[in-house]
């Protein structure tokens, strides 16, 4: 199945469009390197998505064509979330 696709059947990003642009902006990583829209996932893959300071690592359990949404929870085990402090803006005590 695609990246997109995933994306959007899984709920994780609500639209298969925002989900091609994430991807196109480098803010997903498959198995440790970045994805492209069209790149084949599996289930066992690991997927690191960047949601402006939050990051999302998944494992993709299982593929469904579509679900409800009761289902999708089922499709992927979230491995770990962190918040990364923005780098650029001031610091405070």
């Amino acid at each position: 199945m695609r990246l997109d696709k995933f994306l959007k059947v899984s709920r994780l990003i609500k639209r298969r469009t925002v989900a091609k642009d994430v991807s196109d902006q480098g803010r997903v990583l498959l198995n440790g390197k970045e994805a492209k829209p069209g790149s084949v996932v599996k289930p066992g893959d690991e997927l690191e998505i960047q949601f402006g300071q939050r990051i999302v690592t998944v494992r993709i359990e299982r593929l469904l064509e579509s679900a409800k949404k009761e289902d999708t929870e089922s499709m992927y085990t979230v491995v770990k979330e962190e918040f990364r402090k923005n780098e650029d803006g001031p610091s405070f005590p």
